[in-house]
């Protein structure tokens, strides 16, 4: 799940006091959160609820299917391909080997080839060539084989 800044909260605050907002509920890649003004026969304080519903159903998915994730093992750029216009190191579909090129991570100036420690397909590709991504983010699903 992606953190919510607290600029963005401070901005949904100011939003609902502009436009005299009772209550805000913003939904966006799996991440939520509900605003709520106390009313004077409420003197409870204000709501503000971070839910993950999407990413637990996710996990459960991936544990049901016995799924590998290959973490980002660094925080860096992902890239699919070694330079811009060429193939991907892999697609969805496809069987990897132990020490197959998965990806590269850019760090410091540096390219850092992402290699495969299991055979597998490859289940899903979890990031967008050209994201940042953070040490431990998952990257790939990938089904042992």
């Amino acid at each position: 799940m992606k953190e919510i800044e607290i600029d963005k909260i401070k901005e949904l605050i100011k939003i609902m006091e502009e436009h005299n907002l009772e209550e805000i509920e913003i939904e966006r890649e799996g991440a939520r959160i509900k605003l709520k003004k106390s009313s004077p026969q409420n003197k409870h304080t204000n709501l503000i609820q971070v839910s993950s519903e999407k990413t637990s159903q996710e996990n459960l998915e991936k544990e049901s299917k016995n799924l590998i994730e290959i973490k980002a093992p660094m925080v860096g750029t992902f890239y699919r391909a070694p330079s811009p216009g060429a193939k991907p190191y892999v697609e969805v579909g496809d069987v990897i080997e132990p020490g197959t090129v998965l990806c590269i991570i850019e760090a410091m100036k540096l390219m850092n080839e992402i290699k495969s420690e299991v055979k597998g397909k490859i289940v899903e590709i979890l990031v967008e060539n050209g994201e940042p991504v953070e040490f431990g983010q998952p990257l790939f699903l990938v089904e042992p084989l």
